[in-house]
């Protein structure tokens, strides 16, 4: 276990870095107007010499070598069009915790909602709950997400009685973004779980267990739950990824102080100190979800091997 954890967080330092210097690398080839507010009104010898002051003129791998340098003493920048001449990570501490917050509460409601589904679902499979949960299912498969966020939006505004502009610190501006956020992950919970319970429900520990007499429901939760679980945890932190993800539209759509809101601004400022910043917390989010999920899964069923040659990922 231990050696597959080393192995892996190498791999995930590797992808990384090499996200990194794609992203670096990208931004370099974007107009040099994302690095000065007044770009119109500056003569061609002040853009120079600010494009010396930053080491731009540099070649591109002594840039990178000081980039990666900075990174490593926790420096990710300064700002030149969003907030001239402040750090991005005192951008970024005020944004960050909102993006999260929000993004926990929508996972918790996720799994509090697409987990019983699933499990009902597969319970009353064929019936009535079975059918709706399915209609539930197929409708926030195949409608854009961006279609419901809007009608959520302009029905919901009336119906819970919060205007357009969101305030972080009255509850009832929260609903509405959680509700849009946590359809998807609701619907993927319900789906994959009604579809793992279905296969253990045929196993021969399941009719070994009805056969001593326990009862279609302790059967089902106790047992046929427990282990239909297992496959779908791996998901869970990465769920957590999509979810902040999400909330980059959702953010904007509610005028939402968070991080996905961010990054659509400073995008449309060129901002590409900023938009750097902000691609590197979503890589380390991603990279670490997926660790995550495949710790999570051998806690849940220490018969799993994440080392041996059949198994390995």
């Amino acid at each position: 276990m231990l050696k597959y954890l080393v192995k892996r967080i190498a791999r995930s330092f590797v992808t990384l870095l090499l996200i990194l210097t794609i992203v670096f690398c990208l931004l370099r080839l974007m107009p040099i107007e994302g690095y000065f507010p007044n770009f119109d009104k500056m003569t061609e010898q002040q853009i120079q010499v600010g494009l010396d002051e930053m080491g731009l003129n540099d070649p591109l791998p002594v840039q990178i070598v000081r980039f990666f340098n900075d990174l490593l003493h926790g420096d990710l920048g300064t700002s030149r069009i969003y907030r001239a001449n402040v750090a991005v990570t005192e951008i970024l501490k005020d944004k960050v915790p909102v993006s999260i917050r929000l993004g926990v509460i929508a996972m918790i409601v996720s799994l509090l909602a697409g987990l019983p589904m699933g499990a009902l679902m597969a319970r009353y499979k064929g019936k009535f709950f079975d059918h709706l949960g399915t209609v539930f299912i197929v409708c926030i498969q195949a409608v854009p997400a961006a279609v419901y966020y809007l009608y959520i939006q302009l029905y919901g505004t009336t119906a819970v009685g919060v205007g357009l502009l969101f305030q972080i610190n009255n509850p009832k501006y929260w609903i509405l973004p959680v509700i849009s956020m946590s359809l998807g992950n609701i619907a993927f919970y319900a789906m994959w779980l009604r579809r793992y319970m279905v296969d253990e429900s045929n196993k021969d520990y399941v009719k070994l267990a009805k056969a001593k007499g326990l009862s279609e429901g302790k059967v089902m939760f106790r047992h046929i739950f427990r282990n239909a679980f297992v496959p779908l945890a791996q998901y869970v932190p990465t769920a957590f990824l999509n979810t902040v993800i999400g909330s980059i539209y959702i953010e904007s759509l509610y005028s939402i102080p968070g991080m996905g809101g961010l990054l659509v601004t400073v995008v449309k400022k060129h901002d590409n100190t900023m938009v750097q910043g902000i691609v590197l917390l979503y890589a380390c989010v991603g990279v670490i979800g997926l660790l995550l999920g495949d710790l999570l899964m051998v806690v849940l069923d220490p018969r799993i091997s994440l080392t041996k040659k059949g198994g390995d990922r």
